[in-house]
């Protein structure tokens, strides 16, 4: 094509192809979200032309800044992006924008579409990853940069709207972020003042301004679709020593002559004739899915860039090898998504203590010994708890806390902010280089759900420690006692839910969620003491279930109890008392619901026999998700509804969470 644009509109003509493939997208779906991609348009092609250093034929490179797009709604914005900086994602993926099997589906989704760095679409989960991502990046700084030598040392760029500002998660994120100063974060807020309902007047009358500065932020407002500002505000932001939010006063649907500025650009198509007007007024002449030749090579110039970014630090890598040779090796493994060489040998070794010993412990405390090893063994392991560390035993003692511009710690102070830690340790995992866990009660893991949701669909690899598992809590009473939690949680697909019985249930159980590298895990871990099981069953908890007594004195198997976590011994007890009635009992533990299920079917019917239909389950917790251990026909010994304060060896009695229950269970079968 002929030159038809003035080189110095060009940039301008940059920002109308996002607009117009996010209308056409939007329209040739018959569905998704124009309005935010149309009014952040401007900001995002100033930052990704002139800022964003990246590389889109190697969209892994550990060393790329990282751009999270909190709206996820938008998502056009993004395909058009990634399509016109040279990504894998051709025209005909936008096209096919919401369809099945597309690249391109309603919200970015990680590992689906090259150059996605998080599944984004609950508001304010994307603003709250960034912080994580940033964190990861200034961890990662501490540990490997040297003086003459930064091998790592990239920005984190993040767009949101109103609606993520209006979600509490963002308030904990953000502050957790202004408290740890990381200046490496730049959050450019799309400000429009435009939410589905209509006026954030309706619902709001905060001063977000004032609210970051209080946070500790570097805090600008600009115009928005002055691409001059948008460039002088991120050079500013890149010289801060604190994490800056840029609010850019933008109009929604900009260009739509009728919609812009008002809710309706939000969420639906505009409609052929608006499209019409949209084109008219911003002076796109083009057909629908079509890019001018000096548009596309002026977006193109990103590959040379990225190249040439890449290469650049590869020259630094290759000096850091030269001059830190063991640092190098480490940097290398991380990038190439490497654990630890040798990270299992002390949990072996505490193994071999605990199977001598046989000791009575919480298992919140057995969990923090099996840290302790861990943290010596695996450098990449990076904790923290939610204000509950003693609480939750997940602080080692060689851990360094993370504090404020002091990043060369490994344990975070979450502050009592469960969905913030949440969301942040979701953003260590996106990142790479670090394993992130962090720790609270289990009753709080409902503050946490989006979180745990996100990492499971995702595939994180974050665990996260859930002490205080049951009416063991005591006194404190109901409120804190969880007695749907193993359900709900169970019901998140992709999440492991761990709930060991003892000491080597717990190790083991921290070496299966280590080991699981395709999704979460959850450690449900006891407040009371837990005696050791009389017999270790070498690789038991790796397959989520297993015989841990089998019917003894060579009685004829009659019934089978299956327990988790606590209630194992009270089954391990009803077998002796069965037994000296002849009646024959196995007892099965069942760490694991997730990992026995994905077993072959032929080990889960040795383990479960289906002509043994009189089955019992044990565990204080409601029954929901049981029915496919104990069949149509078992019982269940637990509990129907909350607890109460009292004692905790009290409670197991008065709600009949007992051996002598299980007894009964069994022989009513018989």
């Amino acid at each position: 094509m002929s030159q038809t644009i003035p080189s110095e509109q060009i940039p301008t003509f940059a920002a109308n192809a996002l607009r117009a493939l996010a209308m056409d997208g939007v329209q040739q779906a018959n569905s998704g979200h124009p309005g935010q991609p149309m009014g952040m348009a401007d900001v995002a092609g100033v930052l990704w032309n002139k800022f964003l250093h990246h590389n889109p034929k190697n969209p892994k490179w550990f060393d790329r800044d990282r751009f999270v797009l909190s709206g996820g709604h938008g998502s056009m914005l993004l395909y058009g992006l990634l399509h016109l900086t040279g990504y894998d994602l051709s025209m005909d993926e936008l096209k096919r924008f919401r369809q099945i099997h597309s690249k391109t589906p309603g919200h970015p989704e990680y590992g689906h579409t090259d150059g996605v760095e998080v599944t984004t679409g609950p508001l304010g989960q994307g603003v709250s990853n960034g912080v994580g991502m940033a964190l990861a990046e200034r961890m990662l700084a501490a540990r490997f940069n040297k003086p003459g030598h930064e091998v790592i040392n990239h920005f984190t760029y993040v767009f949101c709207g109103d609606g993520d500002m209006q979600e509490g998660v963002v308030h904990e994120s953000a502050t957790l972020a202004g408290h740890l100063g990381l200046e490496r974060l730049i959050v450019l807020f799309d400000d429009n003042g435009i939410t589905i309902d209509g006026s954030t007047e309706l619902s709001t009358s905060e001063d977000v301004i004032t609210r970051f500065q209080g946070y500790g932020w570097h805090v600008m407002s600009i115009n928005g679709h002055d691409m001059a500002a948008i460039e002088n505000a991120i050079k500013d932001a890149k010289k801060s020593d604190k994490p800056t939010l840029i609010a850019c006063k933008t109009v929604i649907g900009f260009g739509a002559p009728t919609r812009a500025g008002t809710s309706k650009a939000h969420g639906e198509p505009l409609g052929a004739e608006e499209i019409k007007g949209a084109r008219e007024k911003l002076g796109w002449k083009w057909e629908p899915f079509v890019i001018p030749d000096e548009v596309a090579q002026y977006w193109s110039q990103a590959k040379t860039r990225g190249a040439q970014s890449e290469s650049e630090w590869n020259t630094r890598v290759e000096a850091y090898k030269k001059a830190f040779p063991a640092e190098a090796k480490e940097l290398a493994r991380i990038v190439a998504g490497k654990d630890p060489e040798g990270w299992q040998a002390k949990l072996d070794t505490l193994r071999q203590t605990w199977i001598k010993e046989k000791p009575t412990l919480a298992t919140r405390a057995s969990g923090g010994k099996a840290i302790e090893v861990l943290a010596e063994g695996f450098s990449d392991l990076v904790g923290g708890s939610a204000d509950l560390t003693p609480s939750n035993n997940t602080r080692a003692g060689i851990f360094k806390d993370i504090g404020k511009r002091q990043f060369d710690g490994r344990y975070i102070r979450y502050g009592i902010r469960e969905h913030g830690m949440g969301a942040v340790m979701n953003g260590l995992a996106l990142h790479g280089g670090v394993v992130p866990y962090g720790g609270t009660f289990l009753v709080f893991a409902d503050y946490m759900r989006p979180t745990l949701r996100l990492a499971a669909l995702m595939g994180l690899r974050v665990v996260y420690v859930f002490t205080h598992d049951s009416i063991g809590v005591g006194e404190d009473g109901p409120t804190h006692q969880p007695v749907e939690h193993y359900a709900s949680l169970r019901a998140i697909p992709n999440l492991a839910v761990f709930r060991p019985a003892d000491a080597l249930e717990t190790l083991d159980s921290w070496e299966a969620a280590m080991n699981l590298k395709t999704g979460p895990s959850a450690l449900l871990l006891t407040r009371q003491n837990l005696p050791a099981n009389p017999a270790y069953v070498k690789g038991g908890v790796a397959k989520g279930g297993y015989v841990l007594a089998d019917a003894p004195d060579g009685l004829p198997l009659k019934a089978i109890v299956a327990a988790t976590g606590s209630e194992v011994h009270l089954a391990l007890e009803a077998q002796k008392t069965l037994a000296a009635e002849k009646i024959g009992v196995r007892v099965i533990s069942l760490p694991c619901f997730e990992l026995f299920d994905a077993q072959p079917e032929a080990y889960r019917k040795e383990v479960l026999p289906p002509n043994i239909t009189v089955r019992v389950g044990v565990e204080v917790g409601i029954k929901m998700g049981w029915e496919g251990i104990i069949g149509n026909t078992g019982k269940m010994v637990c509990m129907t509804g909350y607890g109460a304060s009292a004692p905790a060896v009290e409670l197991f009695k008065h709600f009949g969470i007992t051996a002598e229950a299980v007894v009964q269970a069994v022989k009513a079968q018989l």
